[in-house]
């Protein structure tokens, strides 16, 4: 188990759980919208949240201003939020349309928000799981969906809070964070979610 915990530390890196949301919306939604427009908004996703991230992640390790992918510092992290707070804008501004998805709309403002905690976070030098900050916020995002929806499928809520119990203890055993980082993390990814849930919901 010790070995295994790590990999979901990469597996749900908050890199890629902008696109596991997006999959899920599609999933639940894919009467909505034809192939090729799911196509193209996983296409946009991917551009935005996670290939121009990584582009940016290679240039900051080149110039010394990051050394891991997981940026364990909290002053490596204020560069690569501020970026992440930009990139989710465009998204919620002109990719991601209240009119067109108004669910995953949502969820994006809420990971905007996110973001912006865990950015003041390491302006006061408080270090948060991103981790959990990511993966509880799309936990939030799965259960809305399942009410919103009326799918009446326990399974998807129950596998991401197992998913976020998962990580929390993937942190915990890479000594990556403390117990209170955890808990910090896990407040600001639920809560801008759960405040954005009564708009939707």
């Amino acid at each position: 188990m010790k070995k295994i915990l790590p990999l979901f530390s990469y597996i749900l890196h908050p890199i890629f759980i902008a696109m596991y949301a997006t999959l899920f919306y599609l999933f639940c939604k894919e009467d909505a919208f034809s192939n090729n427009e799911k196509y193209f908004v996983l296409f946009q996703i991917l551009i935005i949240t996670i290939l121009v991230p990584i582009l940016f992640f290679l240039l900051l390790k080149s110039t010394g201003h990051v050394t891991s992918i997981m940026v364990h510092e909290t002053s490596q992290r204020k560069i690569p939020l501020i970026l992440q707070c930009f990139l989710y804008i465009l998204l919620v501004k002109r990719s991601i349309v209240i009119t067109r998805y108004p669910e995953l709309h949502f969820f994006f403002l809420g990971a905007l928000f996110t973001t912006i905690l865990a950015l003041v976070c390491s302006l006061f030098k408080i270090k948060a799981s991103l981790h959990v900050a990511a993966i509880s916020g799309f936990a939030i995002f799965v259960i809305g969906m399942n009410m919103h929806l009326q799918m009446q499928n326990p399974y998807w809520p129950a596998l991401l809070i197992l998913l976020t119990g998962i990580v929390a203890s993937s942190r915990l055993e890479m000594q990556a964070h403390t117990s209170k980082e955890i808990f910090i993390g896990l407040t600001i990814g639920v809560l801008p979610q759960l405040l954005f849930l009564f708009l939707w919901l």
